[in-house]
């Protein structure tokens, strides 16, 4: 746990904030039977609003690693440090991702190895070491190669025991091998045939980090006028959206599977969304308000483990005969709103709930980092 005065990216802040805010809502509704549909999952493929929420993490990850480390990346003298740092950091999230699933219940027997911090860390040791060791012109091979060879893998390789290439839940390829490395015990408990954050989703999902990599090296150019970064980013984000919808007519947008198109059209949206916040708060210094968000954003890692323990803690927690969630869910929510809105409300509860340590944690200045 250290304190920091080092000056940040505040829009960088704001927009992982509130990425981490929408991230608990959505996760939590009151009742899984009554969550407006903007707020779930896409059933298979398509996007929806919630879809947008992980790659749009991953993607700030990548954002974040020009400006922790390109200072230190140009001299080679410290790359080996900087890689150990950044390999040790990728463990710890894996390793939080799974302790997570085992501290309720410890059952190592059932554990689901895949996960988002899993995912998170995984990409974040790969592409860390990658802007380490290579240029951004490499980079943007890399990026172009892994949204093709992912391509060409789930459409062209035929699925030992299933037969030709296909793109459904549990006969494509990505799901045989989870299968094959994981075994049904430690996947996904909804389907145990396949995960959404499975082995060879990982291929894709490094592109996203590196989209970020790609935009944060632009940010921190001191030799570009901001409203000229502005503008490309703009031009770069719509034009990958662009790219991805014609992507989508033969690669369909699919989070489940991490499509070379769902990189794209939720990269383009990322960019979009980062340089209109880069534009209005760190350019025009319109900083009003933000601290809310800036809270969460600030201690992200901390506020998704709180967004893992709160509900759990509060479904043990006794309450006139029954658990205290559920006592809020009947005896408040459902007592005020419409089915729909008193599940909103639970989810919009636990946010605020969640946010009070971050709001503490902001104005002492503390940031826990791992």
């Amino acid at each position: 746990m250290t304190t920091t005065t080092k000056p940040r990216l505040l829009s960088l802040d704001f927009f992982r904030g509130l990425t981490v805010a929408a991230m608990i809502m959505v996760n939590n509704p009151g009742s899984w039977s009554y969550v407006y549909p903007p707020l779930e999952h896409s059933k298979w493929n398509g996007c929806t609003p919630t879809d947008l929420i992980f790659p749009f993490f991953l993607f700030i990850v990548g954002v974040s690693v020009p400006y922790a480390m390109g200072t230190k990346r140009e001299d080679p003298a410290q790359h080996r440090s900087l890689i150990l740092h950044a390999l040790r950091r990728a463990a710890t999230l894996i390793l939080i991702g799974l302790a997570l699933r085992l501290i309720f219940k410890f059952d190592f027997t059932h554990l689901r190895f895949p996960g988002v911090l899993q995912r998170i860390g995984l990409v974040f040791g790969i592409i860390a070491v990658l802007y380490i060791k290579t240029s951004l012109r490499t980079l943007k091979w890399i990026f172009a190669a892994a949204l093709l060879g992912y391509y060409l893998l789930m459409t062209v390789v035929p699925v030992p025991g299933f037969g030709p290439a296909n793109l459904e839940p549990e006969t494509n390829l990505g799901a045989w091998l989870d299968r094959l490395v994981f075994t049904t015990n430690h996947l996904w408990a909804s389907s145990k045939t396949w995960d959404p954050e499975g082995l060879l989703g990982t291929i894709p999902a490094v592109g996203t980090g590196i989209f970020g990599i790609l935009v944060g090296s632009w940010l921190r150019r001191k030799d570009v006028d901001n409203g000229v970064k502005v503008s490309w980013l703009f031009v770069y984000g719509f034009f990958s959206i662009i790219l991805a919808l014609i992507w989508d007519l033969f690669f369909p947008i699919n989070k489940s599977l991490w499509t070379s198109s769902f990189v794209l059209y939720t990269g383009g949206w990322a960019t979009v969304g980062l340089a209109a916040c880069y534009w209005l708060i760190d350019v025009q210094q319109r900083t009003r308000y933000l601290t809310p968000m800036v809270a969460f954003g600030r201690n992200a890692i901390t506020a998704y483990i709180l967004s893992a323990l709160v509900p759990k803690l509060m479904s043990l927690i006794p309450a006139g005969g029954l658990s205290l969630q559920a006592w809020l869910n009947e005896k408040v929510w459902n007592n005020i709103f419409t089915p729909y809105n008193a599940s909103l409300a639970a989810a919009l509860f636990l946010v605020f709930l969640i946010w009070i340590p971050m709001a503490v944690m902001y104005r002492r200045n503390i940031i826990i980092k791992i």
